[in-house]
C-alpha cells in the first residue's frame, strides 16, 4: 500500500464514497461499536436468572437482554443492552427499578462495561450478608446481581471464565474425600464441603480446610501453608 507525506495543514476532511475504497476496507468502515446512539433493534436474544434469598420469600428474577453487533460476520458479536428485575416483593421495588435503568444506560454507552460487575460485587449489607446454598456467601442482595450479571458476561464471551481444569477438580475432590475420612464425616451430607470448613476470602465460599498444615479452598483451590 502506498503512502502520501501530507506537507500543508488540514484544514478539512471528507468520507470517500464507497466505490473509491478496497472491499476490504468498505468491510472495516462497516464494523459497528456499542454506543449510546445504536437503535434497539425490534427483537433482542437474552437469558433470565433466578435468585432466590433468606432474605425474601420471593425469587428475583433477572432478564438480561443483548443486542448482536455485525451479524452474520468474522465480527459479530453479543453485547448487553438491557437488565430488567421482576418480584412478587415489592420491599425493594425503588432502588431496584432504579438501579435496572442505571445498569441499562452504562451498557448503552459502550466501551469496557465489565467493571459493573466488580462494582456490584463489592456492596455489603450494613445488617449482615447471608450463605447460599454450597456455602457460598454473598454480602448483600446487590451483590448478588452482580454475580448474576458476571455469569451472563461469562456465557456470552464478555468476561473470560476461569474455571478449575479436570485435574485440579480430581485433586479437589481427592482432598475432600481425605479429609472426610480423617474427621470421620459424611461424604453424602447434603453440603458440598465439610460443616466447619472456613470461609475462602478469594471466592467467598464457605469451604477451607486444613491438611498437612495449609489451608486449601476446596471450590476454587486457592491454597496457603504456614
Amino acid at each position: 500500500m502506498s503512502t502520501t507525506k501530507i506537507e500543508q495543514k488540514i484544514v478539512g476532511f471528507s468520507i470517500a464514497d464507497k466505490q473509491d475504497t478496497s472491499p476490504a476496507e468498505a468491510k472495516a468502515i462497516a464494523i459497528e461499536h456499542m454506543h449510546e446512539n445504536v437503535n434497539r433493534p425490534e427483537m433482542l436474544v437474552g437469558a433470565t436468572y433466578k435468585i432466590k434469598t433468606p432474605l425474601s420469600d420471593h425469587a428475583l428474577y433477572i432478564t438480561i437482554n443483548d443486542i448482536v453487533l455485525n451479524p452474520d460476520t468474522d465480527h459479530e458479536q453479543r453485547r448487553p443492552f438491557e437488565v430488567f428485575i421482576n418480584s412478587k416483593n415489592l420491599e425493594h421495588y425503588q432502588w431496584v427499578v432504579a438501579l435496572t435503568r442505571v445498569i441499562s444506560a452504562v451498557f448503552r454507552k459502550g466501551g469496557d462495561v465489565t467493571f459493573l460487575v466488580e462494582e456490584l460485587k463489592a456492596v455489603f449489607d450494613p445488617q449482615g450478608g447471608y450463605f447460599k446454598s454450597g456455602g457460598r456467601f454473598m454480602p448483600s442482595l446487590v451483590a448478588e446481581i452482580g454475580d448474576a450479571i458476571e455469569k451472563h458476561m461469562k456465557s456470552i464471551g464478555l468476561i473470560q471464565s476461569e474455571e478449575l481444569s479436570e485435574v485440579q477438580k480430581q485433586v479437589l475432590a481427592e482432598k475432600l474425600e481425605k479429609y472426610n475420612q480423617q474427621h470421620q464425616l459424611d461424604s453424602n451430607a447434603s453440603s458440598d464441603y465439610p460443616p466447619n470448613a472456613e470461609l475462602c476470602l478469594k471466592c467467598h465460599t464457605k469451604a477451607v480446610i486444613v491438611m498437612d498444615g495449609c489451608k486449601t479452598c476446596l471450590s476454587c483451590g486457592d491454597s496457603k501453608c504456614n
